[in-house]
């Protein structure tokens, strides 16, 4: 049984999508998108630097294309999508819940939204290396930060105010070798970005929505979601609540998936699976040099 996954922001790197637009076709998809949302993809998946391409506004939609561009590559026929935070829209189009174009307009107002609300208070996110989860998440409540990413295998990223942050760095969970501040615009996935929420509320109406085709794994809670309008609905509201990665796992595991395929630009959510599913088969796709060995993968394990 084979998942596709789609990773989150962050993921992102300078020039990552270069290789991806030799393929057939793939500039001119590019370009499609780059003029339905007003951004150009290409520019900023080839010749963009670090800096650029961190921008929230930017991030979002570029990793949805992407995670778009190299599926549509990889011609899977998976049992199982999922993906990290902003790449739920895209296995939501993957699943045919919403259009690819309609993702990347939704996901467009989605990285606007947000970049917004981060700008109203100085907040930021720290990742915790070590410790335990029964003892980190209450302490990080005790000091006023949100568990915002639980990602399993002990990996877990705080999210608040500036302040707090500070204060996690003085005051350790116990267990917990180090913080280490993130390079991002906010605290995502908590209460700050209720504004981006009523940004994506607004906007579903616009949206032509069916119910998914393939099991459609939620960072809400890892449960299947059996109808496009819950999907929707969990995508407006889980900009400002926790992504839980651990139970998406856990119900890739419940179900039998026995190979996960990561999209471009794939290793985050590998580099997690090793680590918390053993015996499942894990790839990452890179660049197109990947495609061929991810086929053989998918031909041993697709179609459960």
């Amino acid at each position: 049984m084979l998942v596709l996954v789609a990773p989150g922001q962050g993921a992102q790197t300078p020039g990552f999508l270069t290789p991806w637009l030799d393929l057939p076709g793939a500039a001119d998809r590019i370009a499609a998108w780059s003029d339905a949302i007003e951004l150009d993809l290409a520019h900023y998946g080839t010749r963009a630097d670090a800096d650029e391409i961190r921008d929230t506004a930017v991030a979002q939609p570029l990793l949805v294309a992407a995670g778009l561009l190299s599926a549509a590559a990889l011609d899977a026929s998976p049992s199982v999508v999922a993906g990290h935070s902003v790449g739920e829209i895209t296995a939501a189009a993957l699943a045919g819940v919403i259009e690819d174009e309609a993702a990347l307009r939704f996901v467009r107002t989605r990285g606007l939204g947000m970049a917004e609300a981060a700008a109203v208070t100085e907040t930021g996110m720290a990742a915790l290396l070590g410790g335990d989860p029964d003892v980190t998440i209450p302490h990080l409540e005790k000091l006023g930060l949100t568990a915002a990413n639980v990602n399993g295998g002990g990996q877990i990223v705080a999210a608040g105010t500036a302040a707090q942050i500070a204060a996690l760095e003085a005051d350790k969970p116990e267990g917990v070798r180090r913080v280490v501040a993130l390079k991002v615009a906010g605290a995502f996935h908590t209460h700050h970005m209720a504004p981006a929420v009523e940004k994506l509320r607004a906007a579903v109406g616009d949206l032509t929505v069916s119910d998914p085709t393939v099991r459609y794994v939620s960072n809400a809670d890892g449960h299947t979601v059996a109808t496009g309008t819950e999907v929707i609905a969990r995508l407006v509201g889980q900009v400002a609540n926790p992504v839980r990665w651990d139970l998406c796992m856990e119900t890739f595991r419940s179900l039998g998936v026995t190979a996960l395929v990561e999209l471009s630009p794939g290793g985050t959510l590998t580099g997690l699976a090793k680590r918390a599913l053993p015996g499942v088969k894990t790839l990452a796709l890179k660049t197109p040099d990947d495609l061929d060995t991810a086929r053989a993968l998918i031909s041993e394990h697709a179609g459960a």
